[in-house]
């Protein structure tokens, strides 16, 4: 009786550091996040197992062309992801299918997207100037994404972190990656 008892005093230490160990990590650095939806098809489907980095953005500022999740504005009780497109300070119009971005000094840019296929087009005509803590952000799949077209800019305080890793479907495994404009 005493091994038995002996045993279970070794798994309890074990399950105790495992719990110390695992959910600082869970709830401070990284966290599972569950694709919903087509809004970023062609390159995130519905059903996508990702793992977001809530670090990083202690660290540094978010970069455009990173795909983040972040609480909703209009409700922050959801989750959305999205990518970023306009940075803190800059100016984004939507004009004829195209996105051009103005920087703080009214330098004019056209964003250049090799991440989406040709037959995806940026409707809308839109022009936004972002404040000092906004971020301009859209899906990829643009005809199917409710976005800062919609629901305007996306305030930095409402950033969970970036997207990481696709750890689902294995055949898809991968590290995210922001494309270089």
């Amino acid at each position: 009786m005493k091994n038995f008892f002996l045993f279970i005093l070794e798994i309890s230490k074990i399950v105790a550091l495992a719990l110390l160990v695992v959910l600082p990590i869970r709830y401070f650095v990284f966290q599972p996040f569950y694709v919903k939806g087509e809004s970023m098809e062609p390159n995130f489907s519905n059903g996508d197992y990702l793992i977001i980095d809530e670090m990083s953005y202690r660290l540094r500022e978010p970069a455009r062309g990173q795909v983040i999740v972040f609480r909703y504005p209009n409700d922050p009780s959801q989750r959305y992801i999205k990518r970023i497109i306009g940075l803190p300070g800059e100016t984004v119009e939507i004009s004829d299918g195209q996105i051009i971005i103005y920087n703080e000094a009214g330098e004019k840019s056209i964003l250049e997207e090799s991440y989406l296929p040709d037959t995806i087009l940026t409707n809308w005509s839109k022009k936004m100037a972002l404040g000092l803590e906004e971020y301009f952000v859209l899906g990829d799949n643009r005809m199917a994404s409710a976005d800062s077209r919609r629901w305007g800019s996306l305030p930095r305080e409402n950033i969970i972190g970036r997207a990481l890793l696709r750890a689902w479907p294995p055949t898809a495994l991968a590290k995210i990656e922001a494309p270089a404009y």
